[in-house]
């Protein structure tokens, strides 16, 4: 693994002579620390008033207003609650910023919502602001007029996972695909992005303040599995019943020991939550419903697992005389690798000649077990990624808490501003150097088509 400390002076190597920060980026620099007290006012407002996917109508309302305050055109009620602005100065490439607007289930933290028992221990408030710092800094006129293409803001809803359950409601809303993004994609909102910006608190073990490109990360499918069985009087006649409880632990025995036949490359992971075991306890159990996630590094291998689960459920319910029925739910792609981009380390480079920023490149080595939906628009986007540091705990834990503001909501802000500017400086001429040099897997429709006919497997 790589560090880089940046030293004083020092120029970023193929750039021999030129200064790594012109007056431009400066400037940028100067418009987001004007803005400090803002930002900061903004992620501790998102951080009080958590709200789970799907749901985050103050989150979307406040951040609205910021865009709107900005003098953005605005569009809210996107899949629900995603807001979107956008500014169009001249013809060229699009760039769009993404933040999450959803706060992750975790009832014991201590700043979670009473109500619906989210927080944001997963630091989504922290791009969010890195976000609306980046927007503050490109509203300028003068910054406007030096690049060439769009710049679009999107707050996307819905990037931790959802349950089952809640997934037929939101069907009956007309939201058929059960993350943010995706459903984004399905309807249209990225049809005239180029290139994707994403950016997170750091999700893997870094010590430096930023960690630069996108490592490989799990992807994921999931299940509802209702297993039927036939009930009797547990002391009575217990023979003529069919335990659906006994047959749901017996399946989650097999994959256990399927487990010692996964490949240490598949990264695979097989996760389960019984949302169901019974009604009384005095009856034999004629329903059992379990919810089954398997995650894998490849969509090949994350299909070739969940058909190991299913054989376990199949044949448990075949020993003990029952039934399964099976919904399969959607779950996120794999995120595909990609390095640092150029633009990415000049930004980290010029912003620690002025301060005492440590960055460090991802590696082909380097793997996250977790999943998320940026997965999806790897395989329709070139996705420019970076995370970064200024918190302590445990993602999704009680005990997560922003410990660094500057490096937490105003140092991702820096980059993702001096970012967009290097890439639609010059005519836009890096950023039609990516969308070259990229080729998706799917376009959407093809995309569309996929998930559709994966959830009918």
């Amino acid at each position: 693994m790589i560090t880089l400390m940046k030293e004083s002076g020092r120029k970023y190597p193929g750039n021999a002579g030129e200064e790594s920060m012109d007056l431009t980026e400066q400037k940028l620099i100067s418009l987001i620390d004007a803005r400090k007290e803002e930002i900061l006012a903004y992620a501790g407002e998102i951080a009080r008033h958590p709200e789970p996917g799907f749901e985050e109508y103050k989150t979307a309302e406040k951040t609205a207003d910021m865009l709107k305050q900005m003098g953005y055109p605005v569009k809210t009620g996107l899949a629900g609650t995603g807001v979107r602005a956008d500014w169009k100065e001249k013809s060229g490439p699009s760039v769009m910023i993404i933040g999450e607007l959803d706060a992750i289930g975790c009832k014991n933290h201590p700043m979670a919502d009473a109500e619906n028992k989210t927080a944001h221990a997963c630091g989504h408030h922290a791009q969010l602001a890195a976000m609306i710092g980046a927007a503050m800094a490109l509203s300028d006129p003068e910054i406007r007029e030096k690049l060439c293409g769009t710049v679009s803001f999107l707050a996307v809803p819905a990037e931790e996972y959802i349950d089952a359950e809640k997934r037929a409601g939101l069907r009956k809303q007309g939201i058929e695909f059960a993350s943010g993004k995706s459903e984004l994609i399905r309807r249209g909102e990225f049809d005239d992005t180029d290139i994707i910006m994403t950016t997170h608190v750091h999700m893997v073990p870094v010590k430096e303040d930023l960690y630069l490109g996108n490592p490989s990360c799990n992807g994921f499918t999931a299940e509802k599995v209702t297993v039927r069985g036939k009930p009797a009087h547990a002391a009575i006649d217990p023979w003529n019943g069919v335990n659906a409880l006994s047959i749901a632990s017996s399946a989650i025995q097999m994959m256990g020991l399927m487990r010692e036949t996964f490949r240490e490359e598949d990264h695979a992971r097989l996760h389960n939550v019984i949302r169901k075991a019974g009604d009384v306890v005095n009856s034999v159990p004629d329903e059992a419903i379990v919810e089954t996630k398997v995650r894998a590094s490849s969509l090949e291998r994350i299909q070739e697992i969940r058909k190991m689960t299913d054989r376990a459920y199949d044949g448990a319910a075949y020993a003990f005389g029952g039934k399964i029925e099976r919904e399969i739910l959607q779950g996120y792609m794999p995120v595909l690798y990609r390095s640092a981009d150029r633009v990415l380390l000049e930004a980290a480079e010029a912003l620690a000649e002025i301060s005492p920023v440590t960055y460090r490149m991802v590696t082909e080595q380097d793997f996250n077990n977790a999943c998320t939906d940026v997965g999806d628009l790897t395989h329709l986007f070139p996705v420019l990624n970076f995370t970064f540091s200024g918190f302590q705990g445990h993602l999704h834990g009680e005990d997560f808490c922003i410990t660094d503001p500057e490096k937490a909501y105003l140092l991702p802000a820096k980059m993702l501003a001096l970012s967009v500017y290097r890439l639609l400086r010059q005519d836009g001429e890096e950023a039609r150097r990516i969308i070259d040099s990229y080729t998706p897997v799917f376009d959407r429709e093809g995309y569309t088509r996929y998930v559709r006919e994966t959830i009918r497997v």
